[in-house]
């Protein structure tokens, strides 16, 4: 059976589709202003006989019958631990939110935490950043750590996040060295949540925002250990709820074989 899991974040839309229980196909689209009609448009094509949404706009679903929803906390733990069977935390930064989840012995989700109230030290954080700084985004997150001792970013506002940016840029300070400080910055503040918890190795790193090596590098240093990014890492979510779609399907079967 071909089974469909789609994340609808802030920024983007992920498919995963699943045949058999193998990945068949994934996609990735920007969500825009009609995030509805990109879905629809992304699941016809997929050819999936059932679909579990999830993800920042998972409601919008609703307007399908059979089609249930899970959260975002959920999709992501089950895809980690699939991906990685020793996974015992989950770091997730995607475009408007922060998550930290600690796993239980069994895969289940034990605890977790989640920075949602503003886009502070997420991916449009970085992306605005960035564009202030002049980077394309793709070379933002391989900037080097330098030397940022003189550099403090105080806020993860982004608005005066990017004022003290702008004042640093005209004070002649290298913009090099201000990445790496904003970096820093992120990083402190995902740390300071993952720090709440009884974080076990081995931890992956999830989401967009995984893909950037310094971002990575400068949370492993403020953690103490190393992260697991997987190559799926932004799809993490997508293909959790499409592992959730082949589990409810297998046990509506075997309830049915039994009637």
């Amino acid at each position: 059976m071909r089974v469909a899991g789609i994340d609808i974040g802030s920024r983007f839309i992920k498919l995963v589709v699943l045949d058999n229980g193998e990945i068949k196909s994934t996609r990735r689209e920007e969500t825009g202003h009609a995030p509805l009609e990109t879905c629809r448009s992304m699941l016809a094509a997929s050819g999936a006989q059932r679909c579990v949404a999830t993800g920042y706009g998972r409601y919008l679903m609703e307007v399908f019958s059979d089609i249930c929803t899970i959260t975002e906390i959920k999709a992501v733990a089950l895809g980690a631990r699939t991906v990685h069977p020793n996974c015992r935390a989950v770091i997730d930064i995607g475009g408007q939110d922060t998550k930290v989840i600690s796993l239980a012995d069994n895969g289940g989700v034990a605890d977790f935490e989640m920075n949602d109230r503003c886009a502070a030290g997420t991916g449009r954080f970085l992306e605005i950043i960035a564009r202030t700084l002049g980077y394309p985004l793709e070379e933002f997150g391989t900037v080097g750590p330098g030397s940022t001792a003189d550099i403090s970013i105080n806020s993860m506002c982004t608005v005066f996040a990017e004022s003290e940016v702008v004042s640093l840029i005209a004070k002649g300070l290298a913009r090099d060295q201000i990445a790496s400080a904003v970096h820093g910055s992120v990083a402190n503040r995902v740390a300071a949540l993952a720090k709440r918890h009884a974080i076990r190795d081995d931890i992956v790193f999830a989401g967009g925002c995984a893909r950037n090596s310094c971002l990575r590098t400068a949370l492993e240093q403020r953690l103490g250990r190393s992260m697991v990014v997987h190559g799926l890492h932004d799809l993490l979510a997508a293909y959790g709820a499409a592992l959730h779609a082949l589990e409810f399907n297998s046990v509506k079967n075997a309830q049915l074989a039994r009637v």
